[in-house]
């Protein structure tokens, strides 16, 4: 057995990529290793800024002889037949075997491929890995044609075992495999020989360079709180950025530095952000106050004044920085408390999609939706509208354009300074929520109002002029929104129809697409584009132009052929059929209903795969979705959470067997007979006891069930029709439905619609597997 090192020393590798970088390595050399016939104990994978390194023990020696027999044509077979067999097997005839097959005589080859020294094989798996090595972006340099993430400057590939280690022969584009490699770039920069992964890691330290980035960031983290607790701090916890930094340095050292008093005013927000985003450092809080007032850098070299110099250069730059950032805050602050018109009117300018118009409009479209849904989540429909009007208002401050990723979080802190209500600045802050599976949850009534209507406007929007997700790609995040809209919904336990307000989210945007496009043809035939909301429409009373104050007056002016009338035929080319604009509009109540069909159904897939991460069945989700009620998301998780652990039981897994039987019988006898069997099963016509008892068990369970699914108590309801398991079964074990007596037989089909039906009121239970 032997062990394998490779190191690639190259220049600095961005940090970003270095975690990729140590799989990539590690999976493309095992697996070309194993393709070839050697196998290994383990793997381990390393990276530091200029390298990265492959351990790997336990490696086969040679690979071992390989005996392949394939079978051949016929002998009497065309020749043809016969040379291509030849050809793939590169072998000549005299080589191949004749052997009895059945009927026939038919040629066999008998391939023996000797096995091959690890040396060798390593060399082949490394040249290939090394030219085809899955970089997200990659540079040439020199005259060579290598590509790689920097400047490529040596290769260790080193074999060892109890002999000794010898160097796998290889060169690729020049630079031959040996092994040396470099410390510290600065503290240790000579060359040095290793002899094996334990000497190479050994050395590597003694060298100023820590070989493990876990290690590296563990360093960062324990030093970093070291120096925090010394002032009394906290280091604000960034997982995210430790990772970054470790791969930043190849010796860590981290030093802590002090804001200057003249910031400490800043949100802790801009200050975490502005040194993470600018400089990579760690923020300390004084838990006294509350405040962000230090921070940690990470430096990548010992000095001899223990940091004070690179401190000092850093404070410098910091100070320029967050002095950008106060003279943001202070002109940002004066708009707020001015309140922030300058700032409304400025998005009108703001395109959100060229066939959605503009930021301004969409806030009109989310400030409607946030007043229809707030009393579906409790909250104040004037508080909800307002807060939605000013919810992306920090889109035009300077803070946010410096840091777009503090949109949300600085328009809260504006809208106080605006003197606006504590709900609507939270709900400025928190709109954007959740933005993935790990993000909170809003649970402020304002908030949750304002949050969805933002989701669902973006929703109904694509899904108006045809911009769906298609397979992996999803450029406008629909599918996070979707999620966003379920988290929502089910976090808070909102009782509300979700075909609803999408309908009510899609006619704006449908409506406002449509009018886009009526706008567009107009522009073409007579002269510059109009602003919708100052496209006219003359009063049917009076005659005189008003402007259009919502999408709902233009569609009544459509249909009431004003706009065709005051426009002319402005609006007829908007059908290829040639119809005119106000009946499109008519047929649009068509269009909408599919438009809102699709996406309910896209948000229910969306629910599917939310739900299944919970371990709740598919084909169970399925059933429930069958149901009346469908719109309602978290009823349908209600149903779909009882029903699933009713079926977990071994009552449940029967009663399905025998709900499905009965369906199956019924169904058969209805499309044989031609008839319905739905109405008139009598216990006077049952024969047996099991027939008795299975009247008796209905007329027990159906009140049951129905009271319990009017309560919407779905466990008492599952629990209801669990003990029809029992009857169910003792009625399939001793009757026979399709009797000789034809009153009998129609009798007993009637009962196995009363059975279908029964269990219908819960779920199709024709949906689920078993």
């Amino acid at each position: 057995m032997m062990d394998l090192l490779i190191e690639l020393f190259s220049e600095e590798i961005p940090a970003r990529m270095q975690a990729r970088a140590r799989q990539d390595l590690q999976r493309l050399v095992t697996e070309g290793l194993v393709d070839a016939g050697l196998t290994y104990r383990s793997a381990g994978a390393f990276s530091t800024p200029r390298r990265l390194a492959l351990a790997v023990e336990g490696l086969d020696a040679a690979s071992k002889p390989v005996r392949e027999e394939r079978k051949g044509p016929r002998t009497d077979a065309p020749d043809a037949a016969l040379q291509g067999f030849l050809r793939s097997t590169g072998l000549t005839l005299d080589q191949l075997e004749r052997r009895a097959d059945k009927k026939a005589e038919v040629y066999f080859a008998v391939i023996t491929r000797p096995g091959r020294p690890a040396a060798a094989i390593v060399a082949e798996v490394l040249e290939r890995t090394i030219r085809d090595f899955p970089w997200p972006k990659s540079m040439r340099w020199g005259s060579g044609t290598l590509r790689w993430v920097r400047p490529l400057h040596s290769i260790i590939a080193l074999l060892t075992d109890e002999a000794g280690a010898q160097v796998v022969p290889l060169t690729v584009d020049g630079i031959t495999a040996g092994d040396t490699t470099r410390g510290h770039r600065f503290m240790a920069p000579d060359a040095f020989s290793v002899t094996g992964f334990d000497d190479y890691a050994a050395k590597l330290r003694r060298a100023r360079v820590m070989l493990d980035p876990a290690e590296r960031e563990a360093a960062i983290r324990q030093e970093a709180a070291n120096l925090a607790f010394a002032r009394g701090w906290e280091i604000v916890p960034d997982d995210a950025l430790m990772t970054e930094l470790a791969g930043l340095v190849e010796w860590p050292v981290p030093l802590m530095g002090v804001i200057e008093e003249r910031f400490l005013s800043l949100p802790s927000e801009v200050l975490q952000t502005s040194m993470k985003e600018h400089q990579k450092f760690l923020s300390a809080r004084n838990p006294a106050t509350g405040r962000i007032e230090g921070y940690v850098t990470v430096a990548n070299i010992e000095t001899p004044d223990q940091g004070a110099t690179i401190l000092h250069g850093n404070q410098r730059v910091l100070a320029a920085r967050l002095s950008d950032a106060a003279f943001f805050w202070s002109n940002d602050l004066r708009e707020a408390k001015a309140g922030m018109k300058d700032w409304a009117e400025g998005l009108k300018a703001v395109t959100f999609h060229a066939k959605l118009g503009s930021q301004h409009d969409r806030i009109e479209r989310i400030a409607a939706l946030a007043r229809e849904i707030a009393p579906a989540v409790g909250a104040d429909p004037a508080l909800a509208e307002q807060a939605a009007r000013v919810a992306k208002l920090d889109l035009r401050s300077a803070m946010v354009g410096e840091f777009p990723e503090l949109q949300g979080t600085m328009g809260r802190y504006y809208a106080l300074e605006a003197g606006l209500d504590a709900a609507v600045a939270d709900a400025a802050r928190d709109h954007y929520s959740p933005l993935g599976p790990s993000d909170a949850v809003p649970s402020a009534p304002v908030s949750v109002a304002v949050a969805l209507a933002d989701k669902l406007d973006t929703l109904t929007g694509f899904w108006a002029i045809d911009e769906k997700p298609t397979g992996s790609k999803d450029p406008y995040a629909l599918r996070r929104a979707a999620l966003g809209v379920i988290r929502l919904v089910l976090g808070n336990g909102v009782r509300v129809g979700v075909n609803q307000i999408v309908q009510s989210a899609s006619s704006g945007c449908w409506y406002y697409s449509t009018l886009s496009e009526g706008i567009a043809v107009h522009s073409s035939q007579s002269g510059p584009a109009k602003d919708w909301r100052r496209l006219g429409v003359p009063d049917p009373q009076t005659g005189v132009v008003e402007h259009c104050l919502s999408f709902e007056d233009f569609r009544q002016a459509l249909l009431e052929d004003r706009v065709r009338d005051f426009y002319g035929t402005v609006f007829d080319d908007l059908d290829a059929d040639g119809a005119g604009g106000e009946n499109r509009i008519v047929s649009g109540d068509d269009r909408l209903h599919r438009l809102n069909s699709d996406l309910l159904a896209f948000l229910h897939d969306r629910l599917k795969v939310h739900l299944r991460e919970q371990g709740i069945r598919h084909d169970v989700i399925d059933a429930v979705l069958a149901m009346p009620g469908s719109d309602d998301l978290t009823l349908v998780v209600a149903r779909a959470t009882a029903l699933n652990a009713m079926l977990a039981t071994e009552d449940g897994t029967n009663l399905l067997q025998g709900l499905k039987r009965a369906a199956n019988i019924l169904a058969q006898a209805e499309d044989k007979d031609g008839v319905e069997y739905s109405f008139g099963a009598d216990p006077k016509f049952a024969e047996t006891d099991a027939e008795r008892a299975l009247f008796a068990a209905l007329d027990a369970a159906e009140p049951r069930i129905e009271a319990a699914m009017q309560a919407e108590d779905f466990p008492a309801a599952m629990s209801a029709i669990a003990a029809l398991r029992a009857p169910i079964d003792a009625f399939f074990g001793s009757v026979q439905v399709n009797t000789d007596n034809q009153m009998v037989r129609r009798n007993r089909l009637n009962l196995l619609h009363r059975i279908r039906e029964t269990g219908r009121r819960i779920a199709d239970f024709s949906r689920i597997e078993g």
